[in-house]
């Protein structure tokens, strides 16, 4: 550890010793939607998005402009969140893990709550996994550091939607779900309560869930961790009685403002048990919106394309870190990344760090003092990552270089014909460069013919990305491992025919 992190350190050290004086160790919630595009939130300056909560959480708190998670695809995406390390470490990739995945989040790998459990935190989840099932769930929360967990496995639109109604009363989502597969599950750490799931009160359920948990650990002056990965606003779209027809942008804006509900309901608690003052709330998305959905999709904002990419709408996120008279309200333009977030709730508990290579650094000076951020780099992996290719694409300060730039489908329908599965993956030499303060769209090539003086900033990247690519070591692919029907949760396992009969 260098000089001047050590300094860094021991001046946050100092500060949260004046602030916090000798209190309890501080409970940490961690908020994470799904497919939110940069551009979807009122306080990220969409006009008619109706978030109530999360402006009031920016208003009090520090909002990050250049935040980025690892992958522009799910499952990824929430291993990195939850170990600190990239994806194609924990052998997370390529794509998504399915009901029935033979692998899923390796168990060596260590989590957010396994990081903070051994200090004595109470530990909850509550939403989506999607991190694998198993062999008599073996990849599930409850076997990954969580105490308790109530949600679904997996994404709430592989399995069949039949029964989903989006919004008010009695209209049912039109789109397409996976067929062949078992009714969605909702379960209670291993157990399924309830199968197909209630979607329309299953925001209600989270909130209860969420607020009973806070209670129980305030009541035992325990330091809590609770994790909130959203299905909102992943497609297909649904919303509960309050929300539902309540915003002004339709079927997506109810399905955040569903979401946001949930949020002002942890809010509620939070002050209710007086435990606000020393609980860090800090929200992002998994990935970028599915612009493929059209107007039942996100919205990227100024940047281009969205979920399924390496441009900036794919992979660069809303991010807003609260904590109510610790944290000065105000704006952060400093890089950062859901890799940090281990290291910097490990460091506030007083937590050792996982004895592992970690991506993350630590984040506490941003959030703090306003300081420089202790992150190089980014580096973009799209969502089949392989040795051949390497990363798709480097930031590096305010310049962003593309080495390889691909279409998806998930970002269709857009006038960008970049955006498109009909983009084919394209090698970049000399990589494409942008400068992202003054083109966030990444619209304008600053080619080295053209700008002699990128050539030194485009040496830097490349040997940014050559010392990278050199320390990282490829796990095994869990999604490679194949599908057995089997493994696909059933709250009846001795019914047939499967997987119809698959109801309680």
């Amino acid at each position: 550890m260098g000089l001047p992190m050590v300094l860094g350190r021991l001046a946050v050290f100092l500060y949260l010793t004046v602030h916090c004086g000798g209190s309890s160790p501080p409970n940490f919630i961690l908020v994470f939607a799904d497919d939110l595009g940069f551009g979807d939130l009122g306080c990220f300056g969409h006009p008619s998005s109706l978030t109530p909560h999360l402006d009031e959480l920016a208003a009090g708190g520090l909002r990050f402009t250049d935040f980025y998670v690892t992958s522009p695809a799910c499952s990824p995406s929430r291993a990195s969140l939850l170990t600190g390390r990239y994806q194609t470490r924990s052998g997370i990739f390529p794509g998504v893990l399915y009901p029935g995945s033979k692998g899923g989040l390796p168990l060596n790998e260590t989590t957010i709550a396994e990081v903070l459990k051994p200090l004595g935190y109470n530990t909850a989840m509550m939403g989506k996994w999607h991190l694998g099932v198993g062999q008599n769930g073996t990849y599930l929360p409850t076997r990954q550091g969580f105490d308790n967990y109530l949600g679904i496995p997996y994404s709430h639109d592989q399995g069949p939607c039949r029964n989903l109604t989006c919004f008010p009363p009695d209209v049912k989502c039109s789109g397409f779900c996976d067929l062949g597969v078992v009714k969605v599950p909702l379960m209670h750490n291993e157990d399924i309560i309830q199968q197909p799931v209630d979607f329309l009160n299953l925001e209600t359920a989270y909130s209860t869930f969420a607020s009973n948990f806070i209670r129980d650990s305030a009541q035992k002056g325990q330091p809590f961790f609770l994790y909130y990965p959203s299905h909102h606003t992943h497609y297909p779209l649904f919303a509960g009685p309050r929300a539902a027809g309540k915003s002004r942008r339709g079927p997506f804006g109810d399905a955040l403002l569903d979401l946001d509900l949930t949020v002002g309901e942890i809010l509620h608690t939070l002050k209710e048990t007086g435990v606000l003052n020393n609980t860090l709330i800090f929200f992002t998305s998994d990935n970028g919106p599915e612009l493929m959905r059209m107007t039942r999709g996100g919205n990227a904002g100024l940047m281009k394309c969205g979920k399924g990419t390496t441009y900036e709408g794919g992979m660069r996120e809303p991010a807003i870190a609260y904590w109510h008279s610790r944290i000065s309200p105000g704006v952060t333009h400093e890089l950062a990344s859901s890799l940090d977030i281990l290291p910097t709730f490990a460091m506030l508990a007083g937590a050792p760090p996982p004895k592992v290579t970690l991506d993350g650094v630590d984040m506490s000076s941003i959030l703090f003092q306003r300081g420089p951020s202790q992150r190089e780099a980014v580096f973009y992996y799209p969502t089949d990552p392989s040795e051949k290719n390497g990363v798709f694409a480097v930031r590096m300060g305010k310049y962003k270089a593309h080495y390889y730039t691909r279409g998806a489908t998930h970002s269709g329908t857009t006038p960008d014909r970049d955006c498109h599965f009909t983009a084919f993956l394209t090698q970049h030499n000399p990589p494409l460069l942008f400068d992202l303060e003054a083109d966030p769209s990444e619209n304008y090539n600053l080619s080295p013919d053209r700008h002699p003086e990128v050539g030194e900033v485009l040496s830097s990247i490349q040997r940014l990305r050559d010392d990278f690519q050199t320390s990282m070591v490829f796990g095994e692919s869990q999604t490679g491992l194949g599908k057995d029907p089997a493994l696909e949760p059933c709250c009846n396992p001795s019914c047939t025919p499967k997987p119809d009969c698959c109801s309680c």
